[in-house]
């Protein structure tokens, strides 16, 4: 049975791996990053198995009885006037049902002075969106596996537009304590619009996500090894501006080899003290170094660092992520014991 239940994930996860990557869906801020402990850690993480009831919002199969009575409020004060952030609340609510965990996630664009087709101001607009979500997971009886999902209830408004959709994301993961590793995969937005903008029903932005961390045994850092994007290979692109002509004026287009591709989903994260009130963390997101940095110029992009402190019930915690010269952002969090 317990086989089953991995091969059925499997073949399931499968059949949604013809998605794209950026564009060219709706509801983009499902993949946001909200929570200032995966920001630090270079954006996405799927393997942390502890108090945090933030991470389900990403990885439903992390829900489990630690998360109980846990509340986390996440706010991002992103680029430009654009804000969002989230809260995520666990519950145990029996030895036979055990965890129920429930999130929203918001992001509000601000307003904007309208204008017609020649230029004549209007009336200024707003936008926003938000999902609401409800998990649950279980153990997997006399293994080390864990299987959880989310449904997600999802509300857009773009100036006169409104869309309503619903998604599931669906996680497994393996948490093996006497190494203190943990493995763990999830398919991310399976959904579809309810009701559309304006007719045309859009693609949700379907992820899947792998990954990997563990804690050195005698020194106090666990690492973090993140795959995104895995639903499709070539995520990178030529960059115009790094083509290179020959005295003959013949263009050489920037050559994205394997490794190049492999680095391209890679994300890699450190947290030092992990189990201590006080903890610090760091991360690097490949991708976004490499499509953000601006050549000959030290940008530092795709590089994040943050730190989270204990104070008896309250955990703080902050985030400064760099995405170029030009822009960054900073992720604040507050998780409370209601215990």
């Amino acid at each position: 049975m317990n086989q089953r239940v991995i091969i059925l994930f499997i073949l399931f996860s499968s059949l949604f791996a013809q998605a794209q990557v950026g564009g060219r869906y709706t509801y983009q801020f499902l993949n946001l990053t909200t929570s200032p402990r995966m920001a630090a850690l270079g954006g996405k993480v799927i393997t942390n198995y502890d108090y945090d009831p933030t991470q389900a919002l990403v990885n439903p199969a992390s829900i489990n009885p630690e998360m109980d009575n846990q509340l986390s409020v996440n706010y991002v004060n992103y680029i430009g006037d654009v804000n969002y952030g989230s809260a995520a609340y666990a519950y145990s609510w029996d030895r036979r049902t055990q965890v129920i965990h429930a999130g929203v996630t918001y992001v509000n664009y601000g307003t904007f002075e309208g204008y017609d087709e020649q230029g004549n101001e209007t009336n200024s607009f707003s936008g926003g969106e938000v999902a609401l979500s409800v998990g649950h997971a279980r153990n997997i009886a006399f293994t080390d596996f864990h299987i959880g999902g989310n449904i997600k209830f999802i509300s857009s408004t773009l100036e006169q537009y409104s869309s309503f959709g619903v998604a599931v994301d669906i996680g497994m993961m393996y948490v093996y304590k006497d190494w203190d590793l943990n493995i763990s995969g999830v398919a991310r937005n399976l959904g579809t619009q309810i009701t559309t903008y304006d007719e045309i029903y859009e693609p949700l932005p379907f992820e899947l996500i792998f990954g990997i961390s563990q804690t050195f045994e005698n020194i106090p850092i666990r690492w973090h090894l993140t795959f995104e994007n895995m639903q499709i290979w070539n995520v990178a692109f030529s960059n115009p501006n790094r083509e290179e002509i020959d005295l003959e004026g013949n263009v050489e287009e920037e050559n994205i080899n394997f490794i190049d591709n492999v680095f391209r989903h890679t994300i890699v994260g450190i947290e030092l003290f992990p189990d201590k009130g006080f903890n610090i963390r760091l991360g690097y997101n490949f991708r976004r170094g490499e499509e953000l940095r601006i050549l000959e110029k030290r940008a530092f992009a795709g590089i994040s660092a943050g730190f989270s402190m204990k104070l008896n019930k309250l955990r703080l915690s902050y985030t400064y992520s760099k995405f170029s010269i030009a822009a960054a952002t900073s992720y604040f969090g507050l998780n409370i014991d209601l215990q």
